[in-house]
């Protein structure tokens, strides 16, 4: 981790399209302002982990979801298979 000591007013630079500027400091707290494209998502730590956290249970879900819907397909496929057995066992018993 780089650790650098900055003023009220002075930056960062992160490659050529990053800036973070302290805009101000009031006892422990610290302002920054943060340029970059538009594009680039920016989160605080806190909000990212929610996020992430989320986005693994959404995805959980959804693993869970397709599984149930894999077992109900199966199921059905099962039971016209064996509708169909039963079906063929009576044309055969008449």
């Amino acid at each position: 981790m780089l650790v650098l000591t900055r003023k009220i007013g002075q930056s960062i630079r992160i490659g050529d399209n990053i800036v973070i500027k302290i805009v101000n400091v009031d006892g422990s707290q610290v302002k920054i302002g943060i340029e970059a494209p538009k594009g680039m998502a920016i989160f605080r730590e806190e909000l990212y982990e929610k996020l992430k956290e989320s986005n693994i249970e959404a995805l959980n879900t959804a693993k869970e979801l397709k599984l149930d819907e894999l077992l109900l397909k199966t199921e059905n496929s099962m039971n016209k298979v064996g509708a169909s057995q039963n079906k063929e066992q009576k044309d055969d018993n008449s």
